[in-house]
This record gives C-alpha cells, sequence and structure tokens, in this order.
C-alpha cells in the first residue's frame, strides 16, 4: 500500500547553508552506512542476542479514536527494557573493542542496555548518567555489573565526564544516538515492524537525540511515512529543522531522563533530513495521558519517554487519514509505575 499524502506538519530538509558547512558535509557522508540493507545485515548479526518483541494489533477506536488500523511494537520487552539493546550489541559486535572496554553516557535507558550488552559479551563497561536518571534505571544499570557513575545535571554533562573518561582511559565510546552503529541497530526494530505488519503505511516514534527516528526512516527508506514526537519541552529535532543544523534546545520534560539531551545528534539529522522525516511536538500532560491510557487500555506499561509517540497520535498532534495502518513504537520500561509491593 502506498504512503499516503504526508501530515501538516513536516521535517524539512538541511537549507544550503548547511548543506554546504564542512561539519554537514561530513556528517552526511559518515551517516552514508546507514541504509535498509545495512540494517537489514545487523539484524541478521544481532538476532542470537535480541527479543523479537510482539506487536498488538486493534482499532485506533479503542483509545476513543476514529476507527482504523493500529500497531503497537512493544520494544520496552527487549532486553534491558528498550530498544537500545539493538544498538549496544551491534556497536560492541562489529566495533574492535579495547581491552579498557567500553564507555557510554546516557539518559540511563542506553546506560543500561550497554552494560547487558557488556555484561553477556564479556565486555568492561563504565556507564555515565545524570542525577535526574530515575531510580529504576540506576538499578537496572547496577544490576548488569558495569562500573556506575551518576554525576552531573543533565545528559550532556554525563556526555562530557565520559568523553574524559575516554581520553584518560582509551576506553570505546558507545554513543547513544549519533553513532552509525547505534543508528543501524535501532533500525532493526523496523525489519522486525515489516515482517509483523506489513500493511502499514505509517510509523510513530519517540525523538531525543534521533537515533531511533533515523534508523526507522532509513529502515523504510521512503517505503512508509516516518513521523517523529518530541516533548514539547524538548524539542532537539524542531530545534534543529529551524536551524538547518543541530542546534541547542530546552532540557526539560516529564520525560527528562530518556527524550532530553541537549541537541539532536550531528549523523542522526543527516539521515532523518535524507528520508524526510516529520516531528511532532507533545505536552508533558498529552505524554502522562498516553501513560495512562496504555495501561487503562491495555495493562501494558511504559516509561513517559516510552509514551510520546503514542501521545502524538491519542493528542490529535499527529491525526492519520482513515485508511492509514499507524505503528507506534513503545520503548521504555524501566520506570517504578507499578509497585508491587502495595
Amino acid at each position: 500500500m502506498a504512503p499516503a499524502e504526508r501530515p501538516a506538519i513536516r521535517a524539512g530538509a538541511v537549507t544550503s547553508a548547511a548543506a554546504a558547512s564542512a561539519a554537514a558535509t561530513s556528517a552526511a557522508a559518515a551517516s552514508a552506512g546507514v541504509t535498509s540493507a545495512a540494517i537489514a545485515a545487523v539484524a541478521a548479526q544481532i538476532r542470537p542476542y535480541i527479543r523479537r518483541t510482539p506487536v498488538i494489533s486493534l482499532d485506533r477506536a479503542d483509545f476513543g479514536l476514529a476507527t482504523g488500523e493500529l500497531v503497537l511494537k512493544l520494544e520496552q520487552l527487549q532486553h534491558s527494557g528498550s530498544f537500545k539493546a539493538r544498538g549496544a550489541f551491534t556497536n560492541l559486535l562489529r566495533r574492535e573493542i579495547p581491552a579498557a572496554g567500553v564507555v557510554a553516557a546516557s539518559g540511563g535507558n542506553h546506560g543500561a542496555a550497554v552494560a547487558y550488552a557488556a555484561g553477556i559479551l564479556g565486555v568492561p563497561a563504565r556507564i555515565f548518567v545524570p542525577e535526574v536518571s530515575s531510580a529504576a534505571k540506576v538499578s537496572r544499570i547496577r544490576s548488569y555489573g558495569a562500573d556506575l557513575v551518576v554525576a552531573g545535571a543533565s545528559y550532556s554533562e554525563a556526555l562530557a565526564l565520559s568523553q574524559d573518561w575516554i581520553a584518560t582511559s582509551g576506553a570505546m565510546s558507545v554513543h547513544a544516538y549519533d553513532q552509525v552503529e547505534t543508528m543501524l541497530g535501532a533500525g532493526t526494530v523496523a525489519i522486525e515492524l515489516g515482517q509483523q505488519a506489513s500493511s502499514v503505511t505509517t510509523v510513530l516514534a519517540g525523538v531525543g537525540g534521533g537515533g531511533l527516528l533515523a534508523g526507522i526512516s532509513a529502515a523504510y527508506a521512503g517505503q512508509a511515512r516516518v513521523v517523529g514526537a518530541e516533548p514539547a519541552d524538548a524539542p532537539t529535532l524542531t530545534c534543529a529543522l529551524k536551524a538547518g543544523q543541530p542546534a541547542d534546545a530546552p532540557v526539560g520534560s516529564v520525560a527528562v531522563d530518556s527524550l532530553a539531551p541537549r541537541r539532536v545528534g550531528e549523523l542522526t539529522f543527516a539521515v532523518i533530513a535524507r528520508y524526510s522525516g516529520s516531528v511532532v511536538l507533545v505536552s508533558d500532560e498529552a505524554i502522562l495521558t498516553a501513560q495512562q491510557l496504555l495501561w487503562d487500555r491495555l495493562r501494558v506499561v511504559a516509561e513517559p519517554g516510552g509514551c510520546a509517540a503514542l501521545a502524538a497520535l491519542l493528542s490529535g498532534q499527529y491525526v492519520p487519514g482513515p485508511d492509514e495502518a499507524v505503528a507506534v513504537v513503545i520503548s521504555g520500561a524501566n520506570t517504578t509505575a507499578v509497585d508491587f509491593s502495595r
């Protein structure tokens, strides 16, 4: 089925001035390897190490919307609690790892994924997370045996500390989003989704640094519309599109520990621009409402950042046509929203 018309709110192309800059040219060249064929090859390579997460097919009317096909891809059931395990294993399996091991900076989910993958593959790992990381994510990272450093007020500060460690230790950086291998791994979500729900014409996914949106966009390569959803209080991609290149954005939102880096990645921006991705903004209220409805209607639990894409649909920030088959990626289960001790 051919994709329907693109929504009114969509990603713009990189401006000619940005495209002419050395930084943009370098990013475009580096990200050129993020293709559907490369993602398919990665999917086969990491297959023994990840779960093939399930999908739920339902009617949009189940959420009070106009009737239409809706598919939820449940990536919160992935190892370590998010799609991030895909990129973590891709990095560790495809790159040469030094004796010092690997290092990652993260709001929490990427750190948990790298810690998990490193533990499975017997690689030393040090993870830096900011002080805003949730207790659930900190606990998950520690449980995998990584050396954990909790420092800095934001992801950007934790990233700077990790870079200092790389300079002194010689450890290999596993970037949370702005790395070719990370994007290739994230794109394997789309490979599975295409096999599980071939009728899908539109995919909604959350945006922080842009790795998931870039990977999914490259995997579909125009065969489906791919729409990003990001918190209005952490509009990294929106700010980048306005500037024609990655630019600093506010760091706020209830999803601060998963969807609020200071700016979208240089490489991810180049990939998203190439495949003409779209982006909409969602409020914190809409994110929390989506989280609650996901639990009320389906008894599915996800953290706020993992509900941003669903929030775009439920709040009307993205309105599909009646014939659109919409898939939403749900990702991020590292939350204390459910307390079984009560």
